[in-house]
């Protein structure tokens, strides 16, 4: 394990506003410019909470970062909406609040954005009206009210964006339920007849068979699925899909990332019965089949919650970050793999604070980005953007 490292400076931004997030006392050292700064804080801009971050690098080198802005609650459901801050110093400062997609008083979140090959943002979210996960789950909402897919569109790096467009029909599957894309950036892919290629992951849940006694919100009914779309986010379609009901796996939020020799790496969060490991797969084919079932993950054990993998640009590490305790959402960590993703050992740690939801970007070539819910009562109170050398990873 990487020995824990002490901040050579304190987070000015957040010193010099009182925010709640306190510097950790394990952290990587400051280095060009500024260790880490803190984009979303929760009660403040309008919104009661701050959530489920996401990060793109835009094709001007900006960086974009997604939340969910929370308006009236904490909730995972009501007031909704996606917003965005931009920073043009690679994360050390942002600029103004925007709302990129919203529903009303419901839910239009879920951010999972993504550089096309054609230098276009192109951002998924999903929509709701005002019901639970688990009415959608046991089939009562309406077709109005229950979790569709859409789509949106930036031409200037961020700064504005196309209406969202509704491709429920071609991404959700008649008898899915709960549906969800990431969270967490999508990828564009580098290499073999898939190239320029866009894949999504995402989860959903499905409906009992005809004559069970469940209801559908029984954990085993959630599964895995990925989207592509092969004309920089025009059309898309239903890659591959894991729906399991053994009770043991069942795939959850979802990240993925396309490791150098082309394969395709999914990581995704498990609600079965072996719930403190992650579940994995591999892809072979651009995300159309798995080349095996998701399969449990011993090297990454936590609590139940989303997680995001990069492979670094010089390929020598593929990342893994999400919290490391194992009872509760705590104690922020990278993790990381030399052989691909078959196993994996501890790294930085980035807090010891409660920690949730993380996104991974490349924030420059020798330099990760790790944008993060964490505070210090709970992993709720801010979003923070850290910088970490690739050296300091392990």
């Amino acid at each position: 394990m990487s020995p824990i490292r002490r901040f050579g400076t304190t987070l000015l931004a957040a010193a010099a506003l009182g925010l709640p997030f306190t510097p950790a006392a394990t952290a990587a050292p400051a280095h060009h410019g500024c260790p880490s700064s803190v984009p979303f804080t929760s009660g403040t801009e309008g919104y009661d909470t701050f959530r489920i971050p996401a990060v793109v690098r835009a094709a001007d080198g900006s960086l974009v970062a997604f939340a969910e802005g929370r308006r009236d609650s904490a909730g995972d459901s009501g007031a909704i909406q996606t917003v965005a801050k931009t920073s043009r110093d690679d994360g050390c400062t942002w600029g103004p609040l925007s709302v990129v997609d919203t529903n009303g008083d419901n839910t239009a979140g879920n951010p999972t954005p993504v550089l096309a090959r054609d230098g276009e943002l192109v951002l998924l979210t999903v929509h709701n009206g005002p019901v639970s996960e688990a009415q959608i789950m046991s089939g009562v909402a309406s077709q109005q009210d229950t979790r569709r897919v859409f789509v949106s569109r930036s031409r200037d790096n961020g700064r504005t964006w196309t209406p969202a467009r509704d491709i429920t029909d071609e991404t959700k599957l008649p008898n899915w339920r709960w549906y969800a894309t990431g969270p967490g950036h999508a990828t564009v892919l580098e290499h073999g007849p898939h190239a320029g290629r866009i894949v999504v992951p995402a989860n959903h849940s499905s409906a009992p068979p005809a004559g069970s006694a469940d209801v559908g919100t029984e954990a085993k009914y959630y599964g895995g699925h990925d989207l592509y779309s092969d004309d920089n986010g025009r059309t898309w379609h239903i890659g591959f899909t894991d729906d399991r009901t053994d009770g043991v796996i069942a795939a959850n939020e979802t990240s993925m990332t396309e490791l150098p020799d082309g394969r395709l790496y999914f990581s995704s969060r498990n609600q079965g019965s072996a719930a403190e490991h992650r579940v994995d797969g591999y892809s072979f084919d651009g995300g159309q089949t798995l080349a095996k079932p998701y399969q449990v993950q011993p090297g990454i054990s936590g609590t139940k919650v989303e997680g995001s993998v990069l492979q670094t640009a010089d390929h020598r590490l593929l990342v893994y970050s999400g919290p490391a305790d194992p009872a509760t959402r705590a104690r922020m960590q990278l993790r990381f793999s030399t052989d691909g993703g078959r196993t994996w050992q501890p790294g930085l740690t980035l807090t010891p604070n409660p920690a949730g939801y993380s996104d991974l970007v490349q924030d420059g070539p020798r330099t990760l980005g790790v944008l993060y819910e964490t505070g210090t009562a709970g992993p709720y109170e801010s979003i923070v953007f850290q910088r970490v050398a690739l050296t300091d990873v392990r």
